[in-house]
């Protein structure tokens, strides 16, 4: 009897353990990975549990995600996991030195990259790569690496780089771009009336390469009016695809947040429809997650390849790495 086909979702669960419906919602409706968030995370021990009980429901290539960027977004939290400093801190540094700013942003994503992957990890999605605007809303704020989109760019790069040397597969994020908005995408939709949008898409474009990028849930009206990027296939094949160049996995921004109405089921069939690879959706609600997972349909065999080249890129680029002398090194940088 065949196993039944990878659907083309990331969910998440309700709690520190993997309950029984759970488990045989993933054996019936294998996910392509779940992402975990701190109220399924509570210590070393308890996620070697979880991760094992995952595993063995799964299929064998699942990824587990997490968001751990470092500053005020992070999932693996002291005192059992080291903090890592936010973004603009790295930016700060790359004004006065670019050079050991970028060596602090390969270690910061080393240092993630070895924690995620020591805790079971394969993917963090990290890092951010929209711009910082002034007056815009802080969601993204001390997110943002810099206000000039090379800086962006390069420092996003040698963190993605870091996390790629951990042998964790990076995430891009928000395409095309999430720093100009200016009320928060968890609460509302953000419309951008901005016609020119050259500097928000740059360090997009100048790391088209990355294996994977998240969708932003926002209205670009010169690129479609009526649509947010992630349900646009306006702006995943004239912008995202074309414009920026990206040919890698393409997931949504968790579909559960409130710039988006509707039925979660029906966002992740319409955001699969405009051309994402995997719906994202991070809600605690079993019967929403259930919705999800019969909807979808199975992974494309584009989105196959593309999930294939994303985890023989962190496999290839994957080091030995100390963190000890590592997280030294960034703290004698920074100082």
């Amino acid at each position: 009897m065949s196993s039944p086909p990878i659907r083309a979702a990331i969910v998440s669960l309700a709690g520190l353990a993997l309950s029984a419906e759970e488990a045989a919602l993933f054996r019936a409706f294998p996910p392509a990975g779940v992402i975990l968030f701190s109220r399924n995370i509570q210590d070393p021990e308890q996620l070697t549990e979880l991760t094992a009980s995952l595993r063995g429901v799964l299929s064998a290539d699942a990824d587990l995600m997490v968001d751990q960027e470092g500053g005020r977004v992070a999932r693996l939290k002291p005192p059992h996991w080291d903090p890592h400093p936010p973004a603009a801190s790295l930016g700060q540094r790359f004004a006065t030195d670019p050079a050991a700013a970028i060596r602090a942003a390969w270690l910061t994503g080393a240092l993630i990259g070895w924690q995620c992957r020591t805790a079971g990890f394969t993917i963090s999605a990290t890092p951010v790569l929209d711009i910082s605007v002034p007056g815009a809303h802080d969601v993204i704020g001390d997110r943002a690496f810099a206000r000039h989109p090379v800086a962006v760019a390069r420092l996003g790069r040698a963190v993605a780089n870091g996390l790629l040397a951990a042998g964790v597969v990076p995430v891009g994020k928000h395409a095309p771009g999430h720093g100009r908005a200016r009320v928060d995408s968890h609460l509302s939709l953000p419309k951008l009336t901005d016609t020119d949008l050259a500097a928000d898409i740059r360090p997009f474009a100048l790391n088209a390469d990355l294996p994977w990028m998240m969708t932003a849930h926002i209205v670009y009206e010169a690129f479609d009016p009526h649509l947010p990027a992630t349900l646009s296939a306006k702006v995943i094949e004239s912008v995202i695809r074309g414009r920026i160049g990206f040919e890698g996995v393409l997931v949504t921004d968790d579909l559960a947040m409130q710039a988006l109405s509707g039925a979660p089921a029906d966002l992740a069939v319409q955001a699969l429809t405009a051309g994402c690879d995997i719906a994202l959706y991070c809600s605690s609600n079993f019967s929403a997650t259930e919705a999800v997972l019969r909807a979808v349909p199975p992974l494309t065999s584009r989105a196959q390849q593309r999930l294939r080249a994303a985890r023989a890129a962190a496999a290839r680029r994957r080091q030995t790495l100390q963190p000890a002398p590592l997280a030294a090194e960034r703290e004698w940088l920074l100082a």
